[in-house]
């Protein structure tokens, strides 16, 4: 049924000169100012120019090899980007000249949303179209955001940081973050009637629950990139750190869920800003890890593949949310731009 299995990214600079170039690859159509790109290539610049995604994406794929290899998976093995090299289009048109003719995809990110889902499906449209005759089709495995591959690892990573804070359990909190998207874009519904929001709460609660240390947790929000008068998702997490210490929280520990590897919007958001502004507050203040290259979630990826293979291989996910193979057209549509 698939010749070959396909890692789809994000992408990042990789050197200085790449920053702009690839942050107006990434806001391309979006109206966001200069002044605010050029706010954003300094976070990539204080790392030397280089995002840790591409080095992510390439562990992640010498994982996979492995795990393919130890279980008869003969599947070779694709890396194409959204925004940066190796594109798509180019990785695509290397399969087409291999003899590639369908291909699985694993796209590095749990969720259902335009820009974390449909989007990534209009990018294989646009590269096969670009790829002309001959292009491999593409299809792109399910949500995986109640996966426990996908679950445990964070829930080992909260224990993990948990251990590093002074024992204080009555004013110790639990901050879940994800990446904020636009209030038109969060409100889209895929064919279950689930949102991007509601897989996250999800997870937040899996998480939470999976811990064992009965803490209060809440779900916030972080890395907002769109024009100002755009609402997005909220609280930002450095403001409801601050409501936190109002309330007599003494320490928190931040994990970022939304996130299947620890990129610059991790380590810049979240071990830069977030934990500045713990400090200003006096909070103590832990970050857990994400999954990476956790061998749960290597293991995780290669379940995915085989279910799509073989039907009657049981799906293993922990929570309620409905998941499915393929996207109906239009599902979590691109919502209209507001009026200026």
């Amino acid at each position: 049924m698939y010749d070959a299995f396909l890692l789809l990214s994000f992408g990042g600079p990789e050197g200085p000169d790449d920053v702009m170039p690839f942050l107006r690859n990434v806001t391309r159509g979006r109206g966001v100012p200069e002044e605010r790109l050029a706010e954003v290539a300094e976070h990539y610049r204080h790392f030397g120019g280089v995002s840790p995604i591409n080095q992510q994406c390439r562990d992640l794929l010498a994982a996979l090899r492995t795990e393919f290899a130890d279980h008869g998976l003969d599947l070779p093995l694709y890396w194409g980007n959204r925004n940066w090299d190796p594109y798509l289009a180019d990785t695509l048109a290397t399969m087409r000249d291999d003899g590639v003719r369908r291909a699985i995809a694993f796209v590095t990110s749990p969720f259902g949303s335009y820009s974390s889902c449909r989007q990534y499906l209009e990018d294989i449209v646009a590269a096969r179209a670009t790829v002309g005759a001959g292009a491999p089709v593409i299809d792109k495995l399910r949500h995986f955001h109640d996966h426990p591959g996908y679950v445990e690892p964070h829930v080992d990573a909260v224990r993990a940081a948990l251990g590093t804070l002074p024992a204080a359990p009555d004013s110790t909190r639990l901050v879940f973050t994800a990446h904020s998207v636009p209030m038109s874009m969060a409100r889209t519904a895929g064919p279950a009637g689930n949102r991007y929001t509601d897989q996250l709460a999800e997870v937040a609660r899996l998480v939470a629950d999976g811990s064992g240390a009965g803490l209060p947790y809440d779900l916030v929000w972080q890395s907002r990139s769109g024009p100002p008068q755009v609402p997005w998702l909220e609280p930002d997490v450095n403001d409801h750190l601050a409501r936190l210490a109002a309330d007599g929280v003494t320490g928190v520990v931040v994990s970022p869920i939304g996130f299947v590897s620890d990129h610059l919007e991790v380590v810049w958001d979240l071990d830069n800003e977030a934990a500045d502004t713990a400090k200003r507050l006096g909070l103590d203040y832990a970050r857990a890890a994400t999954p990476g290259t956790d061998p749960r979630f290597v293991a995780m990826v290669r379940e995915l593949v085989t279910e799509r293979l073989d039907p009657a291989v049981p799906r293993r996910k922990l929570g309620g949310i409905p998941v499915w193979d393929a996207c109906a057209d239009g599902c979590c549509a691109l919502p209209p731009r507001p009026a200026h």
